[in-house]
């Protein structure tokens, strides 16, 4: 093989490059002939944009190009970019999706890269205009997307071709336009996304593209003016500030643009541009309350040497800055102006109208009438004109709108104005004045201008006609009127309304009014008999009671507010959908009627209610589920336990055992009932049976078989209860309730009592046996068991004999003894020893008074009760009295032993203490 015959490296990269470039664009080729041959009803292929995309990055590698390739791209170019113009002329392309339309943008996008790559071409002139002119309209349909970033990037690239070029040597118009409309448009875009003063910049800068012409100072004007309307609209100071630059900026643009005009009708164009912009700057000031300065503005536009500005908005601007100098004189004669001035559209009129009542206020309200009459002379004083001006101008509620409300009232209730609306042609009309009249007369309503309000649903009347298809109409205007005076406290007035709407429209709503009016008239029967007259109505609701317990707890009417709710509660056993639940109806019941002394006896009643309904339908379904049914259960239930206390401590007995007893059973209903809840349902009962027991003591009659067999039942219950919570402590000890001692022993203390009234003494005594034996006892707690079974009508030894020995155990048994309460129970086991045990048991009396004598032994003086101490000698000296005339002398000997060993002991019985050692000594010989 020849030297000369082998491919140098070089070449053979040369060949493949050719080969790469020549299926490059046989590729774009392909695509944009797709796009150019393309059915017109479709919209171009999703992947047109990404293939071509991809071959445009495998040509910018393959870069720079000889002339006859760039040449062929930039025809390329163009063939993309007419087939994407003729792809937006089309109906596809407009009614596809957004991501459709960003397709189509950016193959636009392509077009203009291709051009980029491919650079300068000979025989192309002015090739970085036309690729700029690419970008420029590419960033625009960028940005009209709202893709910012992707505008700016277009934008970008146009300025960085266009900024090689010498300025001054362009003098193709178009192209100029060019220059300014890129500027501008970076401008736009660069606000767009936060960047104003990037924005004002580029305007700025745009200065140098103008080229003398007037077009180009008007475009720059208007954008000037555009950032100036948007930094109006944010309202802030600084905002102001800028915004007035802006439009500074916009009128020395318009100023200049003037001097350079050539035929009239640029100069006519640029004239309304500069008075529009001057109307803005005098709307700035307005806004920032630079009232002198838009007087000055105003006043420029209307003396302009070329006719003057006689645009309606120059009224307004000066009515309104006379009105914050305070000179209502001037603004009065703007105003006045406006009305003859028939170019001032009527939203602009009442707009004025509305500022100036704002200002004058009360003083301006004879000239805002005489202005309103003249407005609608210029309206032709046609009903729909009339109605549209008093839509305008009869504003809202406070000061100013009530004004307005009585000029516009006036002015409706006139013979002339009203004869506009007869005949069926003003039908429409006429409702619509109705409307405006009655939607003002309720908005003073809810601010409560009773006064106002009234009159305008009085003048709302004059536009209902009298026949039989508008009854209900005027029916309803009668009630709201009613109402008003209602408000008003003119409680015969709204009578008389209420009265009339009966005989048009009876109903649940004139019930009701007539229900407020006896409410406010304080005539409580009244009230209460309409309550029933309201459920007799054909379209009662219950809503209406539950209305008229809240409006009668308002009066504080409250037995009113009881019937009310005691009526509501009738519908629930029907089962009848109700609005409010019924436990909520019954705890508002009782709310209500705890808020009066004497209502107890209710209290209960309604009480027990509640028990029976739960007992009817269920704990759920009355009270509810979850947390919301606990919280009800828990009030029921604290509410009974309060009745109950409360009761109990004003000596009410009978009503403090009925509270008590409910309050166990709603205490039981407690969800997941804990070691306290069983604790206050143990309490209830117990403290129930103990109320009954006190009632039997107040009332001085025994208590019935029935009351009797009713509080063991009680007691069972508790019983079983305590166990429980005996049980539950003895595991968790460290939880010990505090209130368990005091509680075990008012249960055992009632159970021994009603135990003993079925004659139960074995039960009595394990009962006092089982207290003694858990934690809960106290010695006191057995001293005062063993002091009731000693005494009264129904005694029991055995249990007197063994709370008091167990009593006096534990006394003594203390590391401080309390010798008085030893005294007392030593005192007391004597006594009913000798009383039942009498002379069969002389050594059991005997041990008792041997026990006291070795227990004071040892002691300090006076810590034994003396008096306990001498009675304690002086009756066992007694004692051998009888022995001893028996002749039973060593029995006698026995006693005087003891007697005069504990006087020995005593402080105070010396004097005794040396008879009975005389006595003793005598009896001895």
């Amino acid at each position: 093989m020849k030297i000369a015959e082998i491919s140098s490296p070089e070449l053979r990269q040369l060949h493949r490059d050719m080969d790469a470039n020549n299926h490059t664009f046989s590729q774009i080729e392909v695509i944009i002939k797709q796009l150019e041959t393309r059915s017109s009803d479709k919209p171009p292929p999703e992947t047109a944009a990404s293939d071509l995309r991809q071959c445009l990055t495998h040509l910018s590698q393959l870069a720079p190009f000889p002339n006859s390739l760039k040449l062929q791209i930039w025809k390329l170019s163009y063939r993309l970019w007419n087939a994407c113009v003729d792809i937006s002329n089309t109906t596809a392309i407009r009614s596809s999706s957004p991501i459709a339309a960003e397709s189509h943008v950016e193959l636009r996008h392509i077009a203009a890269d291709f051009l980029s790559i491919a650079g300068d071409v000979a025989g192309v002139p002015s090739p970085a205009i036309k690729s700029a002119s690419f970008y420029l309209k590419t960033g625009q349909i960028w940005h009209n997307l709202r893709k910012f970033d992707l505008a700016a990037k277009c934008f970008e690239r146009a300025t960085d071709l266009v900024s090689k070029l010498e300025i001054n040597s362009i003098t193709d118009a178009g192209e100029r336009k060019l220059l300014l409309e890129l500027n501008l448009a970076r401008s736009r875009t660069a606000w767009e996304v936060g960047d104003p003063n990037l924005a004002v910049a580029l305007l700025n800068r745009s200065k140098s593209f103008l080229f003398g012409s007037c077009e180009h100072y008007m475009d720059l004007a208007n954008q000037f003016m555009a950032f100036g309307k948007r930094s109006l609209s944010n309202g802030s100071e600084d905002a102001n500030r800028e915004a007035l630059k802006l439009m500074s900026e916009a009128l020395e643009n318009c100023e200049k643009g003037f001097s350079v005009a050539r035929t009239r009708e640029e100069k006519l164009e640029i004239r309304g541009l500069r008075w529009k912009v001057l109307r803005f700057i005098a709307a700035i000031h307005l806004q920032k309350e630079e009232f002198e300065s838009v007087i000055k503005c105003v006043k420029v536009l209307r003396d302009s040497a070329d006719g003057g500005d006689e645009h309606p908005s120059l009224s307004v601007l000066a009515m309104k800055a006379w009105l914050g100098l305070g000179r209502h004189g001037e603004a009065e004669k703007e105003l006045r102006g406006m009305v003859i001035d028939k170019g001032i559209p009527e939203g602009v009129w009442v707009s004025s109208v509305e500022a100036y009542f704002a200002a004058a206020g009360t003083a301006g309200a004879e000239t805002a009438k005489g202005v309103f009459l003249g407005l609608l002379g210029r309206c032709h004083v046609s009903a729909g004109a009339a109605v549209r001006v008093a839509h305008r101008v009869v504003g809202g509620s406070g000061e100013g709108g009530r004004v307005r409300a009585k000029v516009v009232a006036e002015l409706v209730s006139d013979e002339r104005v009203v004869a506009l609306f007869a005949g069926q042609d003003a039908a429409k009309d006429r409702v619509a004045m109705h409307a405006v009249l009655w939607n003002c007369g309720a908005d003073h309503f809810q601010s409560k201008d009773y006064e106002t309000s009234a009159e305008l649903f009085e003048k709302s009347m004059l536009y209902i006609p009298y026949d039989t298809e508008n009854r209900i109409l005027r029916a309803k205007g009668f009630r709201v009127l009613c109402l008003c005076h209602l408000g008003l406290l003119q409680l015969d007035r709204a009578q008389e309304y209420i009265n009339q709407a009966e005989k048009l429209e009876p109903n649940i709503v004139s019930a009701f009014l007539k229900f407020k009016i006896f409410l406010q008239m304080n005539d409580h029967q009244g009230a209460i008999n309409q309550i029933e007259a309201m459920t007799t109505c054909l379209d009662f609701q219950p809503d209406f009671l539950s209305l008229s317990a809240h409006e009668a707890v308002a009066c504080q009417a409250l037995p009113v507010a009881v019937a009310s709710l005691s009526s509501m509660l009738n519908f629930y056993a029907s089962g009848k959908s109700m609005p409010t639940a019924e436990v909520t109806v019954v705890r508002t019941l009782l709310t209500v009627l705890s808020q009066e002394p004497g209502n107890e006896q209710q209290v209960v009643k309604f009480l027990k209610h509640a028990h029976t309904r739960v007992s009817d339908i269920g704990s759920d379904c009355f009270f509810g589920k979850e947390e919301v049914g606990r919280r009800e259960r828990n009030w029921f239930a604290v509410t009974s336990w309060n009745y109950g206390t409360k009761m109990g401590q004003d000596k009410n007995y009978e009503l403090s055992a009925e509270f008590l007893k409910l309050a166990s059973d709603f205490y039981a209903l407690v969800e997941g009932s804990n070691n306290e809840n069983n604790v206050m349902v143990c309490k209830s009962l117990v403290l129930s049976v103990s109320s009954m027991i006190a009632l039997e003591f107040e009332r001085k009659t025994a208590m019935s078989e029935t009351e009797v067999k009713q509080a063991l039942q009680l007691l069972d219950r508790a019983g079983q209860t305590l166990k429980s919570i005996s049980a539950r402590n003895s595991i968790n000890s460290d939880q010990m309730n505090t209130v368990e001692p005091e509680l075990f022993f008012i249960y055992t203390f009632c159970a021994y009592d009603i135990q003993g009234r079925l004659n139960d003494s074995g039960s009595q005594l394990l009962n006092v046996r089982n207290f003694a034996s858990s934690k809960a006892c106290k010695p006191h707690h057995l001293l005062q068991i063993g002091l009731c079974a000693s005494q009264g009508p129904r005694l029991n030894y055995e249990v007197a004999s063994f709370a008091l020995n167990e009593c006096l155990s534990s006394f003594l048994s203390s590391a401080a003894p309390d010798y008085q309460n030893v005294a007392l129970v030593l005192r007391k086991l004597i006594s009913i020893a000798s009383v039942y045990k009498g002379d069969t048991d002389d050594d059991l009396v005997y041990s008792m008074y041997k026990q006291a004598y070795r227990i004071m032994v040892g002691l300090k003086e006076d810590e034994y009760p003396i008096e306990e101490g001498k009675w304690l000698a002086m009756t066992a000296w007694n004692r051998a009295a009888v022995p001893v005339r028996l002749g039973q002398i060593e029995v006698g000997k026995k006693w005087m032993t003891v007697g005069l060993d504990i006087a020995k002991h005593v402080p105070g019985m010396e004097a005794y203490k040396a008879c009975m050692e005389e006595v003793v000594a005598n009896l001895k010989k």
